[in-house]
């Protein structure tokens, strides 16, 4: 078994309770309701004192090694649904250049913890790295990466974005890196400063040694969001949709979208999503999940870290 490295706490938080500010509308809630409905003064008290109840869980920082294969994918099929992208073969590059990036991992509970908590070690429940779309030009994960966005971007936007695009992705002069950033929805946005912070140093680092992924003119982020059903009828309206109107599953991504030079949106509705999956509503507004795409001048990253320091730090 791989070695853990580059261990570091990033912050201790209860985890916000799945569905705590978005949840799922299920068809059999009545019919589960009808049924429990003769216990509930029993049950009250009780399932009071389980919602009530706060989980404090400590996440620490781990370089990328072999076993958090299974994790990484798992999290890539959550980005990227039923799109024709190879996640088995961009999770083994991710591995391979281990240089660049972090999983989380839960803080292992010690033996004398009042704790009743199993803790899987290998157990992931997010991670940040970065992979360079110019240096793995001709890599198939690379190529479906491209033709997925700029056929999406076709069909959303107007045609003058979708020849941007292809523009930036075609030109090896500006390489343009893929950051990717995804966890679970129970894990606090907070803990994506620390995470940036160290990505930033380590890609600091690979410019500095001519290690891979170190230079890129931009960073283009898939952003899993959400926008009200009712405002979603026209396609076309995705590439000028306000920041407002777009609720993002990772809350420190609006930060990225306020500075990109480019961003457009696309429908996921109809793929299945074991973990994002049903019908989503806040605030019981219905809502559509869409993906929103960013593309990022690196020369305004101390901008965005600046704003996250501001609205994450603990």
């Amino acid at each position: 078994m791989a070695s853990r490295s580059k261990r570091r706490a990033v912050g201790s938080q209860a985890p916000r309770p799945l569905g705590a500010s978005l949840r799922r509308n299920e068809e059999d809630d009545e019919e589960d309701l009808e049924e429990d409905e003769e216990d509930e003064e029993d049950s009250d008290d009780e399932d009071a004192e389980i919602v009530d109840e706060e989980v404090n869980v400590e996440f620490e920082a781990y370089s990328i090694s072999d076993t958090d294969y299974d994790g990484i994918k798992k999290l890539l099929q959550q980005l990227f649904l039923k799109a024709p992208v190879n996640t088995a073969e961009l999770t083994d590059l991710l591995i391979q250049q281990n240089h660049i990036g972090s999983v989380i991992k839960q803080t292992d509970v010690s033996e004398d913890s009042d704790d009743d908590v199993d803790v899987d070690e290998d157990e992931i429940f997010g991670f940040i790295s970065l992979f360079n779309l110019t240096e793995r030009k001709g890599t198939q994960c690379v190529e479906q990466i491209k033709e997925l966005l700029l056929s999406c971007c076709e069909q959303s936007t107007e045609q003058s974005l979708q020849a941007q695009l292809d523009k930036v992705l075609g030109d090896a002069s500006r390489p343009v890196g893929l950051l990717l950033s995804e966890r679970f929805l129970n894990v606090p946005p907070q803990i994506a400063l620390p995470m940036h912070q160290q990505l930033q140093k380590e890609l600091a680092e690979a410019h500095a040694t001519n290690k891979p992924c170190g230079k890129c003119s931009f960073y283009l982020l898939i952003s899993k969001t959400f926008v009200e059903a009712e405002k979603s009828n026209s396609r076309k309206k995705w590439s000028h949709l306000k920041k407002e109107d777009l609720m993002f599953a990772n809350a420190e991504e609006e930060f990225f979208y306020e500075k990109a030079a480019l961003t457009f949106s696309y429908s996921v509705q109809e793929e299945s999503d074991s973990c994002l999956g049903g019908r989503w509503s806040f605030d019981d507004v219905p809502m559509k999940p869409l993906r929103t795409v960013m593309l990022v001048p690196t020369d305004r990253m101390d901008e965005i870290m600046e704003t996250l320091r501001h609205h994450l730090s603990l």
